[in-house]
């Protein structure tokens, strides 16, 4: 899934999902807007595969049980 899931104002970061909840994990921190930009996918009409539906659960899986910690 590419940048186009995301809303207007986020699309100029021109990241893809995968490569979003890789950095996220690589540091295990999320940011508001990553969170916004996830909770968006999950809440858009557009389709996501199960690929991505599952990457994003383990990031807010991560958030749910402390193992992500949340910055500005």
């Amino acid at each position: 899934m590419s940048a186009q899931v995301f809303p207007q104002k986020f699309r100029s970061t021109k990241v893809s999902i995968e490569e979003l909840v890789a950095q996220i994990l690589m540091h295990r921190r999320i940011t508001y807007t990553d969170q916004q930009l996830l909770r968006f996918a999950l809440l858009s009409d557009e389709t996501l595969n199960e690929q991505e539906r599952t990457l994003i659960d383990r990031v807010f899986y991560g958030v749910r049980h402390g193992l992500l910690s949340i910055v500005d």
